[in-house]
């Protein structure tokens, strides 16, 4: 008896071992809250480029049961840019709000973990370009809605007192409305809804897990193609043209 009880103690010690490095690789519930610095670029090829800095806060919650998980991400994110094209213009307001809700599932393997999610995303822009260029050309405010599918895959590693967590997914175009109000630019114009219907995004993370803090690069892209065309007034027409939409920056959140 003497001899047995050493070696219950013993398994049970290994097994609530096991269970815990099984539980670092495993989606962490709880609250995060966090912060970005990223630079930005949007481009409408032979048009014009909005690039610029900017910083951003993040929050999501996620809520575990079992091997499945549901997550709610929100963001904001602002920068003073900088556009080109009809001449030139500094400090352009630029802001970005942005809310996910995802659900998906951890599938433990040998010394790692994969977990596929997919959900509902919606992203609002807005930026303004009131005022004159360099050459004296009018701005105008856009208001910018996507709505779309992501579809992510999460790999989590042991790194001893680290996880290792790569995030690569794939978002899907559902529709964007693009609100141009060129009224800004002349009071006899109308300010049209352009729909857009074709396009893609794409996110990769590289993030580095340890106790409560979550750090590393990210990267997010889009490209959307033309929207429908849509009068303005004075037999004119117009159109969101396609573009390319590059962020990169640094993510540091912390977990409670």
């Amino acid at each position: 008896m003497r001899q047995a009880l050493p070696a219950l103690l013993l398994a049970v010690s290994s097994l609530a071992l096991a269970q815990e490095g099984a539980n670092r690789l495993a989606t962490r519930p709880g609250l995060e809250i966090g912060g970005q610095l990223a630079y930005y670029d949007y481009k409408e090829p032979n048009f014009a480029e909005i690039k610029g800095n900017r910083l951003g806060i993040v929050a999501s919650g996620t809520v575990v049961g079992g091997s499945l998980f549901e997550r709610l991400d929100v963001r904001a994110s602002y920068g003073s840019l900088d556009y080109q094209g009809s001449g030139s213009a500094s400090g352009v307001p630029d802001l970005i709000l942005e809310t996910r809700a995802v659900a998906g599932f951890d599938w433990a393997l040998k010394g790692a973990t994969l977990s596929p999610y997919t959900g509902l995303g919606y992203r609002y822009l807005y930026d303004d370009l009131t005022g004159y260029s360099s050459t004296g050309a009018a701005g105008y405010r856009r208001y910018s809605h996507y709505f779309y599918i992501p579809v992510g895959l999460t790999l989590r590693a042991d790194l001893g007192s680290w996880v290792l967590a790569p995030t690569v997914e794939y978002d899907f175009f559902v529709q964007g409305k693009q609100k141009s109000m060129l009224s800004d630019v002349n009071p006899t114009f109308s300010n049209p809804i352009n729909t857009q219907n074709y396009g893609n995004g794409y996110r990769l993370y590289l993030m580095f897990e340890r106790d409560t803090l979550t750090v590393g690069p990210y990267l997010h892209y889009w490209h959307i193609q033309n929207s429908d065309v849509q009068p303005i007034g004075g037999g004119l027409f117009g159109l969101e043209p396609e573009n390319y939409t590059r962020e990169y920056g640094l993510e540091l959140r912390f977990r409670f």
